[in-house]
């Protein structure tokens, strides 16, 4: 649970960074910044285990490649709107996953 939680904040600074580049009209830190975010996401859509909770999983995956769609939008439009949306996104799931910490740790407690 750990590692996802780090993956989702290495996401979320990468696009923060391609953000800040965006702004500062330097593209290649842009690119650089939207590939490690992209790299990421392939890297969380590797580790999703389709036989827990295949629903879950699907929703997850699709909104994996949703994310990579929208980086891959960014970076050849140059525009900041798609950035916007998946640090939301990232966020958001980000947010999620802590709480699923949150209410797993009293478990691991009782062990």
């Amino acid at each position: 649970m750990e590692l996802v939680r780090i993956l989702y904040t290495a996401a979320g600074r990468a696009v923060q960074d391609a953000r800040d580049s965006l702004r500062a009209g330097s593209i290649g830190d842009r690119s650089r910044e939207i590939s490690k975010a992209q790299l990421v996401l392939l890297e969380l859509a590797t580790s999703v285990d389709p036989n827990k909770g295949k629903e879950v999983s699907e929703r997850l995956l699709a909104l994996y490649e949703y994310m990579m769609a929208k980086l891959a939008e960014a970076n050849a439009e140059q525009k900041d709107a798609p950035l916007a949306e998946v640090s939301a996104l990232l966020g958001t799931l980000q947010e999620g996953w802590s709480q699923c910490e949150l209410e797993k740790q009293p478990e691991l407690a009782m062990r």
